[in-house]
């Protein structure tokens, strides 16, 4: 987003995050997000939520810990420490999350391993149904 990123709608903010509108009040809904004031209906505001650089920053952190593989509840508590510094938590956070990611990785991997098997035997041209289908009717 621009320095001057400042004052906008909430669908000008969802946009330059990529996401709905939605997404930015179900993540103010859950407390992630500051829900601003609507100015009084006769401003200049025309009584629409305004949202600043902040609000800019902390989408952008929801959406690249959602990208990492943060839940909401694990990404509410490292916007708390944000607040804080409590470096030590976070690192926790972090480090626990990169073992539950290396838990899928070796998931992954081990059906990678097993897909190509399959896809060798299928390969091998012999007779009788594709192994593969069969892997998968098991």
């Amino acid at each position: 987003m621009p320095p001057a990123f400042s004052d906008v709608t909430i669908a000008r903010l969802a946009a330059a995050a990529g996401v709905g509108v939605e997404t930015v009040r179900y993540y103010q809904r859950r407390g992630l997000l500051r829900t601003p004031p609507r100015p009084d209906g006769g401003g200049s505001g025309g009584g629409v939520r305004r949202y600043g650089p902040e609000d800019a920053r902390r989408l952008r952190f929801i959406r690249a810990a959602q990208g990492a593989g943060f839940t909401l509840e694990q990404i509410g508590e490292l916007l708390a420490l944000d607040a804080g510094e409590d470096r030590e938590r976070a690192r926790a956070l972090a480090e626990a999350r990169l073992g539950e990611l290396d838990v899928r990785i070796a998931e992954l991997e081990r059906a990678r391993a097993a897909l190509r098997r399959l896809a060798t035997a299928c390969a091998d041209g012999g007779k009788g149904p594709c192994p593969i289908l069969e892997a998968f009717e098991a």
